[in-house]
């Protein structure tokens, strides 16, 4: 297995479409980090934090996210598809590993997934026992050109698929040379986009919009790192909107010098340690 899985299997997504999840966990996991990989990725993205936990105790199981598995150019039918599946997911951990706390995790977009799911379908859901953010994608930090959002309406109803213009961050997502050549190297063997379709990005956009006056609702703990150097998701509109979750409910970090990649940086494993320590109370 590609990256350090323990194993890779299946589950059945919404409209019955089976989605591919790797799997690190150790011979008697004592919680289970629920993962939701970002934008253009996939599940294998989550080896580096995966492989801390499992020696601490904790499995982490990862799925494939519609639209980006074996995907060069990503495209969703829309947002709802993440949520819908990710509800299905959660009803498959649990079966997987009954009575177990459950921990959320979502990196960039699947940290923007995940503050769906918190506010929604997540809510109050007993097994589920925290969220662990990174790098939220709340707001673009890359300009767009005021004439492509004049036009991406019209481009998302008329050409769907049609792939949007943009320059690669690869090489500016992780300070480690080592994460960032296995990028490299995903991309070359197809299984890490380089691309994205219109409707994709509106779907984005439209899941963004109006999402800072729900945050003040959010109702369970909160473990979220923000990347000061961040060059994709801007740092201090999440700062911002994450600072208004209520209080007692937040820790938060901010690292000035990480670029977007939080859990691939090179002070990972202090990060790793201090949410170990966030679960662990």
């Amino acid at each position: 297995m590609r990256f350090g899985e323990d194993r890779l299997t299946e589950f059945t997504a919404a409209q019955g479409v089976p989605r591919r999840v790797h799997v690190w966990e150790p011979a008697a996991p004592r919680a289970v980090i629920l993962a939701i990989h970002g934008g253009m990725a996939h599940g294998g993205d989550y080896v580096t934090p995966a492989r801390y936990f499992r020696q601490h105790g904790i499995a982490t199981v990862a799925y494939d996210l519609c639209g980006h598995q074996d995907a060069r150019r990503v495209d969703i039918p829309s947002f709802h598809v993440f949520l819908d599946d990710s509800q299905l997911f959660l009803r498959w951990v649990k079966q997987q590993y009954p009575g177990l706390p459950v921990y959320v995790m979502g990196h960039s977009m699947g940290a923007l997934i995940a503050t769906h799911l918190a506010l929604g379908g997540f809510a109050g859901d007993a097994v589920v026992k925290g969220f662990i953010l990174s790098s939220p994608y709340y707001v673009n930090a890359i300009k767009v050109s005021p004439l492509l959002l004049a036009l991406s309406g019209v481009l998302g109803a008329l050409a769907p698929r049609m792939k949007v213009p943009l320059a690669s961050l690869t090489h500016q997502l992780t300070h480690d040379r080592a994460i960032t050549e296995r990028h490299y190297q995903d991309e070359r063997d197809g299984i890490r986009a380089t691309e994205i379709t219109v409707r994709f990005g509106n779907a984005l956009t439209a899941a963004q919009q109006r999402l800072d006056a729900r945050m003040p609702q959010w109702t369970q703990p909160l473990f979220a790192v923000v990347a000061g150097d961040d060059k994709l998701a801007d740092a201090d509109a999440a700062e911002a909107m994450l600072k208004s979750v209520p209080a007692h409910l937040l820790t938060y970090q901010r690292h000035p010098q990480n670029f977007h990649e939080n859990f691939n940086e090179l002070n990972r494993e202090q990060i790793f340690a201090d949410i170990l320590a966030w679960i662990d109370r």
